[in-house]
């Protein structure tokens, strides 16, 4: 599973990730060493990210090595996949709402509910952070999501 092939996988995207959860929620997403890529780390990190981006129908471009394996996807795969699909069709309208609720408070820091991976395999995600990304200049980037607790069904 590659760490930096495509959109969002670099320098910059982890950076957003990283300040924009320290600005909304006043706290780091996970510890940093400074001498280290904030990519690196935020690839590596104990529990699993992902985000998506501005589009229509917001297609995911990022997931940290956990969520690579938790969806059972590669990179490529991974981030070309509308968000959407990350949940079962019978509760997409549950998950927009929930992201329309995101977008208007900045984030929400307990949410749970059931994922599917690209094998058809479910889990559910516990006291998961999902919080709106903004850039440098505070232009709207996108949303992400980090949990550290889930159960597979």
């Amino acid at each position: 599973m590659q760490q930096r092939t495509g959109s969002g996988a670099g320098e910059r995207h982890a950076s957003i990730i990283l300040d924009s959860y320290r600005r909304l929620l006043g706290k780091p997403l996970i510890a940093t060493d400074a001498d280290k890529p904030a990519a690196e780390q935020l690839f590596e990190a104990p529990i699993t990210v992902l985000s998506h981006g501005t589009e229509q129908d917001p297609v995911l471009n990022y997931g940290n090595r956990s969520a690579l394996g938790l969806w059972e996807m590669d990179w490529s795969a991974f981030t070309s996949m509308a968000s959407r699909h990350t949940a079962e069709p019978m509760i997409q309208a549950e998950r927009r709402r929930f992201l329309d609720a995101v977008a208007e408070k900045g984030y929400i820091d307990d949410y749970s509910g059931v994922r599917i991976a690209a094998s058809g395999n479910k889990f559910r995600i516990e006291q998961a952070v999902v919080w709106n990304l903004y850039d440098e200049d505070g232009a709207y980037y996108g949303q992400a999501a980090a949990f550290a607790r889930y159960t597979r069904l």
